[in-house]
C-alpha cells in the first residue's frame, strides 16, 4: 500500500498529469461533448455519486452514454442494456467516456491510478477488510483490473443473472487485483497501468483475451449465483 511519504509524490504527478492532459486532449473532448449534444442531445454531462477516499462520496464525471433519465434497474450497465444510447456504446468500449474524470483527478477527487470508484451497492458487496483498504486510497481514471476486466460488459450482455455474477464473482476477482496493487504500488507500476490501459483498450487481441479470463471466471463459479 502506498506510504505516507508516497501520497504527495502520487498526488504531485497526478496534478501534472490531469493539467497536462486536459491541454493536450482539449481538441478530442470538445469533439466528444458536440457529439454527445447532436446525437444524443443534453445533458451532455453524466453526474453520479461514488465512494471515494475514506468512504467519502464525490460526484464522478463521465460523457453521458445512457438516456436521459433513464430509470436504473441495477448497479451495472451490460452492453446490451436498453438505457446505452448509439454514441454511447463505442465511448464505453474505449473507454473515452471517462475523459471528464481528468477534472476529478485535478480536484482531487479522483487519482490516475486506483481501485475503480464504487457506488455504494459494490462497496456494500466487499467483505468489511477489503472494502476499508480499497476505499484507504482516491480511486483511480483505471487500475490493473480495468486492465484484465475491461470488457466484462461484453461477456454479462445477455446473461439472465448479470447483477448477481457481477456482485458474487466478478467483484471479488477486481477487488483481489485491486489489493495486490496497493501492495505493491509504485510510480513506475502506475505508468506501466496507464500505457497498458491506452493499448489494451485499442486492441481486438487484447479485448478478446478479456472475454476470456471474465468467462472463465463465471464458468468455474456459476453455480453460485443461481
Amino acid at each position: 500500500m502506498p506510504t505516507r511519504l508516497s501520497h504527495p509524490v502520487k498526488r504531485a504527478l497526478d496534478i501534472v498529469g490531469a493539467l497536462s492532459g486536459m491541454l493536450v486532449l482539449a481538441p478530442v473532448i470538445l469533439c466528444i461533448a458536440a457529439l454527445v449534444g447532436i446525437r444524443s442531445g443534453r445533458p451532455v454531462i453524466y453526474r453520479e455519486q461514488r465512494i471515494g477516499r475514506g468512504g467519502h462520496p464525490f460526484t464522478l464525471l463521465k460523457f453521458r452514454t445512457l438516456q436521459p433519465g433513464s430509470a436504473t434497474p441495477g448497479s451495472i450497465a451490460p452492453e446490451d442494456d436498453p438505457r446505452i444510447t448509439a454514441i454511447g456504446l463505442p465511448l464505453r468500449r474505449t473507454r473515452l467516456d471517462e475523459l471528464p474524470q481528468l477534472y476529478n483527478v485535478l480536484v482531487g477527487d479522483m487519482s490516475f491510478v486506483g481501485p475503480r470508484p464504487m457506488v455504494q451497492a459494490h462497496a456494500d458487496a466487499l467483505d468489511d477488510a477489503t472494502r476499508r483498504t480499497v476505499l484507504s486510497v482516491r480511486p483511480g481514471v483505471t487500475d490493473p483490473a480495468s486492465v484484465l476486466f475491461f470488457a466484462e460488459d461484453a461477456v454479462l450482455a445477455g446473461r439472465p443473472h448479470a447483477e448477481a455474477e457481477y456482485l458474487q464473482l466478478l467483484l471479488p476477482a477486481k477487488a483481489k487485483v485491486q489489493l495486490d496493487y496497493l501492495q505493491h504500488w509504485s510510480p513506475m507500476l502506475d505508468m506501466q497501468i496507464i500505457l497498458r490501459t491506452v493499448v489494451r483498450v485499442w486492441s481486438t487481441r487484447a479485448r478478446e483475451d478479456s472475454k476470456r479470463r471474465v468467462r472463465r471466471i463465471l464458468a468455474v463459479n456459476g453455480a453460485t449465483t443461481r
